[in-house]
């Protein structure tokens, strides 16, 4: 299944449901946030975190029949923040990872471009930038926002 389209997402849930419950009721895991196959479990304690990724590796190995990615399953101290979903999460803030605004950048420059050459609707400029909108809200964007709300009103 292409990766994005809700059916897979859907049986990622149903799959991994068998995950949530082992953190939540076997390792008693308190701060466990899991989105599809991305997850994030923060504690204090070093040690508690290399025993938590060991024990879930091998149910996932053992139940599951999959594993934890070498490349992408890391400790790190929460100070320097956490990459999860497009975002740059850290204890009391979240920003949008450069590269997602980038992308918004040049997507939102190429859609202008087609509006002012009559080959994009307004309703689908309008529908697009709010869908960013509603992504962006979840991070410290505020002031970006209403730059880019400034200078569709110009246009």
């Amino acid at each position: 299944m292409p990766l994005g389209n809700l059916t897979s997402q859907f049986f990622a849930n149903v799959y991994l449901d068998q995950l949530d419950q082992f953190v939540k009721h076997e390792l008693r895991i308190k701060y466990y946030i899991r989105y599809v196959d991305d997850f994030v479990i923060l504690d204090n304690n070093f040690q508690n975190l290399e025993k938590y990724k060991e024990k879930i590796n091998e149910f996932l190995i053992k139940i599951l029949k999959i594993d934890l990615h070498p490349g992408k399953s890391k400790i790190i101290k929460i100070d320097s923040g956490v990459n999860l979903l497009g975002y740059r999460v850290f204890s009391y803030h979240r920003l949008l990872r450069k590269n997602n605004k980038r992308k918004f950048e040049r997507n939102f420059k190429e859609r202008v471009e087609l509006y002012k050459n009559g080959i994009l609707k307004r309703s689908d400029f309008e529908a697009s930038l709010q869908g960013w909108f509603g992504y962006a809200m979840w991070a410290n964007t505020y002031k970006l926002r209403q730059n880019i709300a400034e200078l569709v009103k110009k246009h």
